[in-house]
């Protein structure tokens, strides 16, 4: 079982699960990911950071959501430990009903193009490739996804 809740992005279990994150992506794409992303971030007006936990309480995932527009979310930082499968798709599912809860329509992400095992999991999320927005502009080794939110 799995259960996701709002959390602080500054307690030591939210940083033992970036640290990981990290670890994963700098083996994967040799880039922590770390220059796109403070937790900072995250004290704006809508935006949150969630942790998932398994059946003792342990935070297994994380994931973020924070604003680019007033119209779109941008989701940062999703992660699972794979201790239980489905857990990053229960993850994006949280973050995505609370973006729409948010006043949000929109929800973009980026991850790189070597994260091969990313953009195929984002893709069976129902994400979209658009055009790469903000700080990704021009960069290649970058693919940017996008999902309309659906009310209902």
């Amino acid at each position: 079982m799995i259960t996701i809740e709002k959390s602080d992005p500054t307690s030591a279990e939210s940083q033992r699960l970036i640290a990981q994150l990290s670890a994963v992506l700098a083996a994967i794409t040799g880039d922590e990911g770390k220059g796109h992303f403070s937790s900072d971030t995250l004290s704006a007006t809508r935006a949150l950071w969630a942790l998932a936990r398994n059946h003792h309480g342990v935070a297994i995932g994380c994931g973020a959501i924070r604003p680019l527009s007033a119209s779109t979310a941008e989701v940062k930082r999703v992660f699972s430990t794979g201790e239980i499968p489905g857990t990053g798709a229960a993850l994006m599912r949280f973050l995505e009903k609370n973006a729409l809860l948010l006043g949000y329509r929109d929800i973009w992400l980026a991850t790189r193009l070597t994260n091969s095992g990313a953009v195929a999991f984002y893709r069976r999320q129902g994400y979209n490739i658009i055009d790469n927005y903000g700080d990704y502009v021009g960069r290649e080794e970058t693919i940017c996804l996008a999902k309309r939110l659906d009310p209902r």
